[in-house]
């Protein structure tokens, strides 16, 4: 008898938000499509994969502890410095993966940057905009470390246009690959909507500790000398959603997919990190941003300056971020739309087989 339950594992790297966030349309278009996604992390990312899909099954991965330093010029040096951990999660999530293929009777899998949740016996896709790892000096090792682990994927799969326009430029695109890739165009959550302004300006943080509380703290005192109204979405999530009226600022712990579709959509700007969920987000919304990159985050600053450079938006280090600086958006054009046909039905036949 033909099982009726075609299980897919779906795991995102808990790393920020955005790696969980992205994997909300894809979660969307397994179940139109018959199948039936079972969600793997930990941390934020898998409680925010949980506030969206409560129906769906949810299972914890080990984390990979990642944190990042006080300092943005020791970010390289702190991740090198847990890489142990790293590699000890990477071991145990292929040795749970192995035990749940039975167990949960999966019949593929699909991983955002999560190295060891694959398996030789059925698909497994990795999804990642990074075939590049900026690691300054060291980006050549970096990425071809990474393309070793990709290697071992059926497919890999990368939410952006494969030609021009792109969004990703150099991180991902390579100029030759014997990597088995799927360029998906840009994918978001949130769809365009005409809606009316409601607020001059939507703040939006994410990211991993301690740099989001730093920038929240910094745009907290700045934005109160922001002549407009603002709503402001710290990016913390919590069981409880809280909202709290300052003068001209209104805040959120967090909100739903929904909400933010909303805000986006009612919002004439935003601020925000240059993280690629982000700028993915902006494109399809067609939203004018200000940018401030992670500090010490390589892949956030390249993608910040490349979109200065083509015209797109502008953006300033955390350090130098001044409310006024937002005066500059009107002067770029906003993201470019990239655009793709994803037709998900034949994406999805790679996990048909039975």
């Amino acid at each position: 008898m033909k099982n009726s339950t075609r299980n897919i594992l779906v795991a995102p790297l808990n790393w920020g938000l955005g790696h969980a966030t992205r994997c909300i349309p894809i979660i969307r278009e397994l179940e139109k499509n018959g199948f039936t996604p079972i969600l793997a992390s930990d941390g934020m990312a898998l409680q925010i994969l949980q506030k969206e899909f409560p129906h769906l099954q949810a299972l914890t991965l080990p984390s990979y502890q990642i944190e990042y330093a006080k300092n943005g010029g020791d970010f390289k040096w702190k991740l090198i410095k847990n890489s142990p951990n790293m590699i000890e999660a990477i071991f145990t999530e292929k040795k749970i993966v192995k035990k749940w293929i039975t167990a949960h009777n999966l019949h593929g899998i699909i991983s955002d940057n999560r190295l060891g949740v694959y398996s030789k016996k059925i698909p497994s896709v990795f999804i990642t905009h990074q075939l590049t790892v900026l690691s300054g000096k060291t980006t050549w090792i970096s990425s071809k470390l990474h393309q070793h682990f990709i290697k071992k994927f059926t497919e890999c799969w990368i939410p952006d246009a494969e030609g021009h326009p792109n969004l990703t430029g150099k991180l991902g695109h390579l100029k030759k690959s014997k990597l088995n890739l799927r360029y998906l165009g840009p994918i978001s959550r949130l769809e365009k909507e005409t809606l009316p302004i409601k607020q001059d300006l939507m703040v939006i943080l994410s990211g991993p500790e301690p740099q989001r509380s730093y920038l929240e703290q910094k745009l907290k005192n700045e934005i109160r000398l922001f002549d407009g109204k603002v709503i402001f979405i710290k990016g913390v999530i919590e069981p409880e959603q809280k909202i709290e009226i300052a003068e001209n600022v209104t805040f959120y712990n967090f909100m739903t997919s929904g909400e933010l579709e909303i805000a986006f959509n009612e919002s004439e700007m935003v601020l925000c990190r240059s993280g690629y969920t982000t700028v993915m987000d902006l494109a399809k919304l067609k939203k004018k941003a200000f940018f401030i990159p992670t500090p010490g985050q390589f892949e956030q600053e390249y993608l910040a300056k490349r979109l200065k450079r083509n015209g797109f938006a502008p953006y300033a280090r955390q350090e130098d971020f001044k409310i006024e600086d937002l005066k500059d958006v009107k002067l770029y054009q906003g993201l470019p739309q990239v655009k793709k046909d994803l037709h998900w039905k034949q994406l999805l036949i790679l996990f048909e087989g039975e």
